[in-house]
């Protein structure tokens, strides 16, 4: 391809790989021309430690829901397309989340400027945000998952934010990187908690909902739950942030 060209994708969930090898067997219903999420969940479950969700790490990188936009940069002839995804700001690329999808997700979308996110006819308080974000409570974590059935810490807050038309980085790091700072014994209802190793970038975050409180997708096995935070997690507590957009 000569230029960048905006497609939107056609299904359901299409996972975003960090390259057009890093899919194997056990991916084969998320791959398929017409995917299965919910039946790659279950593979992924029901796989050995090999294949299991543990093995996404390094292959997937976030995913992309029905609609969204991804601008198109290279195409092979086996059926990948590499591009970003525009909703999904990243400093892995200025332009979005940069990654591997199949070709037969998408359809070229037929205005090619990126589509601004629509945001509901609601006031973007902080409690709202909450119970927004509490809908994904009891859903398994996935390592680079986006989906209504699949998250991780970081796309919990990004998907929350962005229902209400918030544009997040997806990542954690980026998170922290991008959103104003407040301190630790300031922080409010909506906000974020950062979590890191000493001498570490950001690892983890969770969304505030009361003092030491959290609601978050701790790891893979878990499932989204709010909590108070365990003395662990206290030990690589080390910033909080406040989400613009949401009224105070």
């Amino acid at each position: 391809m000569t230029a960048a060209q905006l497609f939107l994708v056609r299904v359901p969930v299409s996972p975003v790989w960090v390259s057009p090898h890093s899919s194997g067997a056990v991916d084969g219903p998320v791959t398929a021309d017409v995917p299965d999420h919910g039946a790659w969940l279950a593979a992924l479950d029901a796989a050995g430690p090999e294949a299991d969700r543990l093995s996404l790490h390094g292959r997937l990188d976030t995913e992309l829901v029905e609609g969204e936009p991804f601008w198109v940069d290279e195409q092979t002839d086996d059926g990948w397309s590499h591009g970003y995804a525009a909703w999904q700001p990243s400093a892995k690329d200025e332009r979005g989340y940069p990654g591997w999808v199949r070709t037969a997700h998408l359809q070229v979308a037929e205005s090619q400027e990126t589509p601004p996110l629509r945001s509901p006819r609601i006031a973007p308080l902080p409690e709202i945000f909450i119970q927004r974000a509490q809908e994904y409570a009891g859903t398994k974590y996935l390592w680079g998952g986006s989906a209504p059935d699949a998250v991780d810490c970081s796309s919990l807050v990004h998907n929350t934010a962005r229902w209400f038309g918030i544009v997040l980085p997806r990542d954690a790091d980026d998170q922290a990187d991008a959103l104003p700072a407040v301190a630790l014994e300031e922080a409010q209802p909506g906000d974020l908690y950062f979590f890191a190793h000493p001498g570490k970038r950001i690892h983890h975050v969770g969304i505030v909902t009361g003092p030491r409180r959290m609601l978050h997708a701790p790891e893979t096995g878990a499932t989204v739950v709010e909590e108070a935070l365990t003395p662990e997690r206290m030990t690589t507590l080390v910033a909080a942030a406040r989400i613009p957009g949401l009224m105070r």
